[in-house]
């Protein structure tokens, strides 16, 4: 193996190195500045809402 072939091995090993690796290492650092951000507390509702699905027109009914 000479010495340019050699080179440009390790010129794609590193390219692919960087294409696999730079992504998790953003999230990784996303994930550590969300876990270093504060806690947000839930705020209940005096009255609870409940929630309904409106019914399908277009269905029978049995």
């Amino acid at each position: 193996m000479s010495s340019s072939n050699s080179s440009r091995v390790w010129t794609v090993v590193c390219a692919v190195a960087t294409v696999v690796l730079g992504p998790a290492a953003v999230t990784a650092s996303a994930l550590d500045q969300a876990n270093a951000a504060p806690q947000h507390r839930a705020v209940k509702a005096a009255e609870p809402t409940q929630a309904y699905i409106p019914s399908d027109s277009s269905r029978r009914r049995f």
